[in-house]
């Protein structure tokens, strides 16, 4: 008889427990699927960083230093595949140099050749890296040193090396605004550009480097491109408010249109 009791208030407290567990908020019987991962973009995964190098010769003399862009933090194929190419566009230039050195003297005529190559991003923080390169020369013997420019501006989340027509709209006259912008803005430069205008009309070619910021495109003239030397190279920031007619509003640019 006892054991019969002492059956029936366990079976008792074990439903009592079985109701106040039920009534707990938040306590379900059935499982609660797990929330689903937040994938974190690509550019937050990264840092770019610099490859530095110094290469010294002699006969002929010559010195060639490179900073070459890195990213680090991840081994994405994205990034793989863009620290790649950088490596390669500085290399390129490394070998153009070299490739000139076969040509000159193994006597120093003054104070030796050199090569530098660095780099600046001018692109805000996003999917967009936008890269200036500047490359700067000089060749024993010659009038004074030199410099020019190239740009990459590289697509993180697509993992694409953009040219300028993926901006726009499909079809639509691109380089008309721009360079109808530049020139009016060069036109009231004390640089001679009247000389040089043919350097800022719409081709291709002229447009080659351009880079992207937070409020513009940067436009990037080489020395003698659309000035004297004596100038230096030159700069127009286009604003995106004077491109928004044509810019493709759903493209790479959209995170950074007003």
């Amino acid at each position: 008889m006892q054991n019969r009791i002492h059956s029936f208030w366990l079976a008792a407290i074990a439903v009592l427990f079985g109701l106040l567990a039920c009534s707990i908020p938040g306590n379900v019987t059935e499982e609660t699927p797990a929330p689903a991962p937040v994938e974190i973009p690509l550019y937050q995964q990264v840092a770019l960083a610099s490859s530095d190098a110094e290469e010294i010769g002699s006969a002929p003399d010559y010195t060639i230093t490179t900073h070459t862009p890195v990213l680090t933090g991840s081994d994405d194929p994205r990034v793989t595949l863009f620290n790649q190419q950088a490596a390669a566009l500085v290399q390129e230039e490394v070998a153009l140099f070299k490739d000139w050195l076969l040509t000159a003297s193994v006597t120093p005529v003054a104070m030796g050749s050199y090569l530098e190559v660095g780099f600046t991003q001018t692109s805000p923080v996003g999917n967009l890296l936008s890269l200036k390169f500047t490359i700067s020369f000089y060749y024993d013997g010659a009038a004074h040193p030199g410099s020019y420019s190239r740009t990459l501006t590289y697509d993180l989340e697509s993992g694409a090396f953009l040219t300028l027509d993926r901006l726009f709209l499909p079809g639509v006259d691109y380089l008309g605004p721009i360079s109808a912008y530049c020139i009016t803005e060069l036109g009231t430069r004390d640089i001679g550009f009247e000389m040089f205008s043919g350097g800022a009309d719409p081709t291709a070619d002229n447009y080659r480097n351009w880079n992207v910021t937070s409020n513009g495109l940067l436009i990037t003239f080489d020395e003698y491109q659309v000035a004297a030397y004596a100038a230096g190279p030159q700069t127009v920031l286009v604003p995106y408010a004077q491109l928004t007619v044509i810019v493709d509003s759903n493209g790479p640019l959209a995170y950074l249109l007003p």
